[in-house]
């Protein structure tokens, strides 16, 4: 594409979202009760640089299902070959269970849609995410972990990418911070989000995929309600009555990672941890170097790694 070019998408990018923005009432107020693919097309014909953001819990799955119905259906009307019309990004915490990273490559697979994959920064392994950070992060800076494994890898796909508009898997249902979703919702960094599934309950979110054959998790199989990194799902317990019960069981309150949160002031608190813990590194290293050098042994406990 030539700068011109370039130029004039981009200005006409910039006044679509604009023009979302100004009407954002009369928008919500017009899909306040629309169903899951009326809100899914108005987002496809309205925001540039759309894209799905999924972890692929029951509520994406769908989403993913029904946005390659559309493609289909759109594609044979105009004749063209069929293209998934809305891309994936899959944010790989290198700690979701087994059966997550089968279930997102198979889905990608299955609807023929582009899935974009980001990781912790300069890190694609636990051993090497653990070498930098140490063993048990979240037990340490449960929140600095969210960012490091989700929150900033997300932010990097959406500047890399020109990510303008992305679909979630949210839904009123799940109770919390999620009880008052409109379906179209901006952000304090300007990212619009749309919950297209936002009116509907688990029932028929679970009656959606078994009547469309949808390939899911078959870790709900098991008893999970909701699946995240294995270290914060449990099996919900006896008198867990909620549609994410299991998560974060040991964390009172806890009902979001950080995702859904002021990313503005997430990434301060985040980045001023960080930075302490590479001051302690330093320090660690320099005392190394000075117990070496005055032929002292440092301690099993001098070696191992330092969190924030």
């Amino acid at each position: 594409m030539s700068p011109v070019a370039e130029t004039s998408s981009k200005a006409s990018a910039d006044a679509k979202i604009r023009n979302v923005v100004e009407n954002l009432a009369k928008i919500n107020q017009r899909l306040g009760e629309a169903d899951p693919r009326e809100i899914l097309e108005w987002a496809i014909d309205n925001l540039p640089g759309l894209y799905q953001t999924t972890a692929f819990g029951l509520t994406g799955c769908v989403t993913l299902d029904l946005i390659s119905r559309i493609s289909s259906d759109r594609a044979a009307k105009s004749g063209e070959a069929p293209k998934h019309l809305v891309p994936l990004i899959f944010i790989d915490t290198l700690y979701h269970f087994p059966q997550t990273i089968d279930l997102a490559n198979q889905a990608a697979k299955h609807y023929g849609a582009p899935m974009h994959v980001y990781r912790p920064p300069g890190t694609s392994t636990v051993n090497e995410f653990e070498a930098k950070w140490g063993t048990s992060f979240w037990e340490k800076d449960e929140e600095t972990y969210d960012y490091l494994v989700k929150v900033e890898p997300a932010r990097r796909a959406y500047e890399e990418l020109g990510v303008r508009a992305v679909f979630t898997g949210r839904r009123r249902s799940q109770g919390a911070d999620r009880a008052s979703l409109n379906a179209v919702e901006v952000d304090e960094t300007g990212l619009i989000k749309i919950n297209p599934l936002m009116n509907w309950s688990f029932a028929q979110v679970d009656e959606y995929v078994k009547a469309n054959g949808v390939p899911y998790n078959e870790l709900l199989d098991m008893g999970y309600k909701s699946v995240g990194d294995w270290h914060s799902t449990a099996l919900p317990g006896s008198g867990d009555a909620g549609e994410r019960s299991g998560r974060w069981k040991d964390k009172a309150g806890k009902t979001e990672c950080g995702l859904h949160k002021d990313y503005f002031k997430f990434k301060l608190v985040a980045e001023k941890k960080l930075r302490e813990a590479e001051l302690a590194r330093k320090d660690e290293a320099k005392d190394k170097v000075e117990q070496a050098q005055d032929g002292q042994q440092p301690t099993q406990q001098d070696v191992a790694p330092v969190a924030a």
